[in-house]
């Protein structure tokens, strides 16, 4: 243990020894757990319940930091209840549907009252004392309601405190920070500057409009009752990322991580560049312990997923009124203003997020979906792939399922193939799966385009099969969709198939189609800045020849999700340094979806239509190996 720590667990063990311990406490020390750790035990679990604590003792038996005298850091909320948290709820939802993650979204609706501060666990009791006792003291002082007025920015939306209102409860964290202060020997500092609900943090500038819009639907006559809360989180993992688990994963070697579905992981993102490609290294919030794990495995999780809210206190029952900020807000001539408690309201704010949604999808009517391949052949059997299933005189066969039970007929050499290979026999399957999955959302693909690669035209072939449109809808192949050519192992541009190759294939080419960019035009190993011009011309043009109602499929590689979808949106193209680093992470038929304002002449990023396809890996198997042999 280093000395620092050393000395710090000395003072948290020396301190309020004489202190009477909690009926939780001398549950676990009749159990035989020593003081420091059971009280480790009840911080971190809120000190609800003897099994609470005890189940995480359980899991923890083999965390390293067991023994670390390193306290939680805690913070005081306001937090609404009822039907207004309801409405902020379904904001939280639609503006992460409709513009994507922001700040706001890694934390529940709040009001902070005071930020985050470290408190020995053995005096946590004390927060509680404090915090029931301070919130009696003001309990005839709170108002009757609480005036929020709607600010908005570039980078900022959410609602302002009233003044007088603010003040109050400014008093009320002023009172429990100098009373926590004094009794649990923690620095406690409470919010003095303008009390604030955030609704919206660090999003794009363009989303703005979207999101004010979004936010008039917070229906302002709704109830709710305003609790005060505490709530803990651990102080060493502040600054990681939280993965959650989406599958159970059982290590291989003794340096991998066990997870169990719902599991949270904390990563640091300095840490990573070491590790192997598709796996990270963090620690379990559940087990404390620290290993590898695959990152397929994992979703990113909000930050306050695994914050623990501890003791609270009822402010007051208040009712919610909207006071709506004039020079962010104009209301028409024709819309009556009515009145609801003294302050003065527009009916027409009070729409529900559905009716907006629907006013707001009549015009949506354009979509562009861009998606990766399905699983190409050398993905699983190597750059070598071709040698594997080869006769010596030169005829294809079949050395694994995994393997197409045919290649297509090309005119040149097969072995063209180890530079455009074709998709597996699991990628096909991918494909049409994704095409199904289309079909059930009732998804509407007017337009098709795809990269030249051979894998990319499969899976756009497989696809319209799954949607059933392989007999309507023809593949437009378009050079310039092709991937960033300094990723060519061959440092030459791949001897693709031609259109009339294809068609003669039984591809459903559109074969009266004239690409944007000649396969001529591709320059092997081209600059990134001629990447990102490339696709940022080739998009555009797309868009401009696809008027009709519908939706765009265009089918390219794992660089297409960003370089072709962040100029469309109006982002600027991501920075050369990590650029692979995050194509990297991206799985086959990974896929991002583009929605046209018309009356606004922009589009904006939603959620894809349908749910991400994924699956483990399936290694080979000799039975002769595996069985056989003792």
């Amino acid at each position: 243990m280093a000395v620092a720590e050393t000395q710090l667990y000395a003072k948290v063990s020396n301190k309020r020894r004489s202190k009477s311990t909690s009926a939780l406490l001398e549950s676990l020390l009749t159990k035989g757990f020593p003081a420091h750790i059971a009280q480790k035990a009840l911080a971190a679990t809120g000190q609800k319940t003897i099994e609470d604590a005890a189940k995480w003792l359980h899991s923890h038996c083999n965390d390293p930091s067991l023994d670390d005298p390193i306290p939680q850091e805690y913070a005081l909320y306001l937090c609404p209840t009822g039907r207004l948290l309801n409405h902020l709820q379904e904001f939280w939802k639609e503006s992460k549907r409709q513009c994507g993650k922001n700040r706001a979204h890694e934390i529940f609706p709040h009001i902070t009252l005071c930020d985050f501060f470290t408190c020995e666990d053995q005096k946590v009791e004390l927060l509680y004392d404090t915090l029931k006792r301070v919130g009696d003291s003001f309990s005839q002082s709170f108002p009757p309601s609480i005036s929020l007025s709607l600010h908005s920015s570039t980078s900022y939306l959410g609602f302002f405190i009233g003044d007088s209102h603010a003040n109050i409860l400014k008093d009320f964290a002023l009172a429990f920070s100098s009373e926590a202060s004094a009794l649990a020997d923690c620095h406690v500092k409470p919010c003095l500057k303008q009390l604030h609900l955030t609704l919206a943090h660090k999003f794009y500038p363009h989303h703005q409009k979207t999101l004010e819009q979004l936010a008039k639907c917070i229906n302002p006559g709704e109830t709710c009752q305003w609790v005060a809360a505490l709530y803990s989180r651990d102080m060493r993992f502040v600054h990681y990322q939280t993965l959650r688990a989406l599958f159970q994963y059982k290590p291989q070697n003794i340096d991998e991580l066990m997870i169990n579905t719902g599991d949270f992981v904390y990563v640091d993102p300095t840490q990573q560049s070491d590790v192997s490609e598709g796996w990270v290294i963090g620690t379990s919030h559940r087990t404390g312990c620290r290993g590898f794990l695959p990152e397929n495995y994992t979703e990113r999780a909000n930050e306050s997923d695994t914050w623990v809210k501890h003791r609270q206190v009822v402010v007051s029952w208040v009712e919610y009124v909207f006071v709506t900020a004039s020079r962010l807000f104009t209301q028409t001539e024709n819309e009556p203003n009515v009145k609801l408690n003294g302050e003065v309201h527009n009916p027409s704010m009070s729409r529900t997020v559905t009716n907006v949604l629907s006013l707001q999808n009549a015009t949506l009517r354009r979509g562009v979906l861009v998606m990766g391949h399905g699983e190409r052949v050398d993905q699983v059997f190597g750059k070598s792939w071709l040698q594997q299933c080869l006769t010596a005189d030169g005829k294809y066969y079949r050395a694994d399922l995994n393997f197409p039970s045919t290649l297509p007929k090309r005119k040149d050499s097969v072995k063209h193939f180890e530079c455009d290979p074709p998709l597996s026999s699991c990628g096909i399957f991918q494909s049409k799966l994704i095409g199904e999955a289309l079909l059930d959302q009732e998804v509407t693909v007017s337009y098709v385009y795809s990269s030249p690669a051979l894998r990319c035209i499969q899976t756009a072939q497989h696809i319209l099969q799954g949607l059933r449109l392989d007999q309507k809808v023809k593949i437009r192949v378009e050079p310039g969709l092709f991937e960033w050519t300094k990723w060519e192992a061959s440092r030459v541009i791949p001897n693709f198939m031609t259109v009339t190759e294809l068609a003669e294939a039984s591809y459903k080419i559109d074969t009266s189609y004239r690409g944007n960019f000649p396969l001529s035009s591709l320059v092997p190993s081209e600059s990134y800045e001629e990447y990102v011009s490339r696709s940022s011309a080739v998009i555009k043009q797309i868009v401009a020849a696809c008027p009709s109602r519908g939706v765009i499929l265009i089918v390219g590689h794992g660089s297409s999700l960003a370089s072709f979808t962040r100029p469309l949106i109006g982002l600027p193209a991501r920075d050369s340094s990590n650029f692979a680093q995050e194509v990297r992470k991206i799985p086959s038929l990974g896929m991002c979806f583009c929605e046209e304002i018309t009356e606004e002449n922009k589009w904006q990023m939603v959620n894809p239509p349908v749910k991400t396809l994924t699956h483990g890996a399936n290694a080979a198997f000799n039975w002769r190996n595996g069985i056989m042999e003792d």
